[in-house]
């Protein structure tokens, strides 16, 4: 790729990680076609009006939906790059697990890249995929070589019924890198982040990926946590992954975007030490079976208790270090930086 500054697209720009993409792509003099649902909620996109303040005239936002045939197209012309970032993100609460995750999933993975089959002058297609489309469950680490995940992994344990949202994020990648196979103008490469955490540019709220660091402050689990590892990332290490993935013309395949796993008591700790007596931050983890029996009411199944509970979790991340020369930031610093915003913003 070359190093001169180029169009590119970010889709659902106003997420969480998009967010901090357009931000970096704008700093480094990047024009950015950005997509969104309603150009026109300023709760929505009020943060990318003011970067876009920010830096005169390299910044427009396009109305797209995911579902609509054609909608990227008037958005896409004249980019070079597309980041394709937008997809549902709903783990709790789903009423249809297809209609409300699998479908917009890919469907929106088809309409993007149908788009960018339509437009000649795109290059490089980056898919923010996600470290579930790698596994589904923390007790397959038992299955892999010291415990550690790689980029050679595929999910094949989740399903419609099991891990929806693992599940859709797959079906979305494997459909992205069937779809590339099919032509040869351009060149996928593909980011899979774990758990993000680290501060919004829009309120802290915004994002459901942030709900979890919501429950370890809010009380949700004062009484216990289950001994539950994630593997995290800061958010704008993996924005910044995305642009080195854009940028290193020899770029391909996947990309574990890790830091460390750590788990809710960790993260507890982390928020204990940086703010003493903010939050309402768990007391003690709760033993395994506790969890099973309470796991109905906490809105969880006693599989995913079964599944995930007690067995740590860790990934190589080294191909991302070496390949895109990614440098990650301690899960201390994203868990005290996230948790900061949360009280700033007077969320607990």
């Amino acid at each position: 790729m070359t190093d001169q500054p180029q169009t590119v697209l970010v889709t659902g720009a106003n997420g969480y990680v998009a967010s901090w993409l357009v931000k970096y792509l704008l700093e480094q003099g990047f024009q950015v076609h950005a997509t969104v649902r309603d150009k026109t909620n300023q709760k929505k996109v009020g943060h990318l009006l003011a970067l876009g303040q920010q830096h005169p005239n390299q910044l427009e936002l396009f109305n797209a939906d995911l579902f609509n045939d054609g909608d990227f197209d008037q958005a896409m012309s004249g980019c070079d790059i597309v980041f394709h970032t937008a997809s549902p993100f709903i783990v709790r609460g789903l009423k249809d697990a297809q209609k409300e995750l699998i479908e917009p999933a890919l469907k929106g993975t088809r309409n993007v890249l149908d788009a960018v089959n339509r437009t000649d002058c795109v290059k490089r297609v980056v898919l923010t995929s996600s470290i579930v489309a790698i596994f589904s469950d923390n007790q397959e680490s038992l299955n892999q070589p010291n415990g550690t995940f790689n980029e050679d992994v595929w999910n094949d344990a989740s399903s419609v019924e099991h891990q929806p949202y693992n599940y859709s994020k797959t079906l979305a990648e494997k459909e992205a890198w069937k779809m590339v196979k099919q032509q040869n103008r351009w060149t996928l490469v593909v980011t899979n982040p774990g758990l993000v955490l680290g501060p919004s540019l829009a309120q802290a709220s915004d994002s459901t990926s942030l709900s979890t660091m919501l429950e370890v402050m809010d009380g949700t689990l004062r009484t216990g946590a289950p001994d539950l590892s994630f593997p995290i990332v800061d958010v704008r290490d993996v924005a910044t992954a995305h642009i080195k993935a854009a940028t290193t013309a020899d770029a391909s395949g996947r990309h574990v975007l890790v830091s460390d796993s750590f788990s809710v008591m960790q993260m507890a700790a982390v928020i204990k030490k940086a703010f003493p007596g903010k939050g309402k931050l768990p007391l003690w983890q709760v033993p395994k079976f506790v969890v099973w029996l309470l796991a109905p009411m906490l809105g969880i199944t006693r599989d995913f208790v079964k599944r995930n509970v007690g067995y740590p979790i860790r990934f190589d991340n080294s191909r991302a270090r070496k390949n895109l020369g990614m440098e990650f930031m301690g899960v201390e610093v994203s868990v005290a930086d996230h948790a900061k915003q949360i009280i700033d913003d007077g969320l607990i």
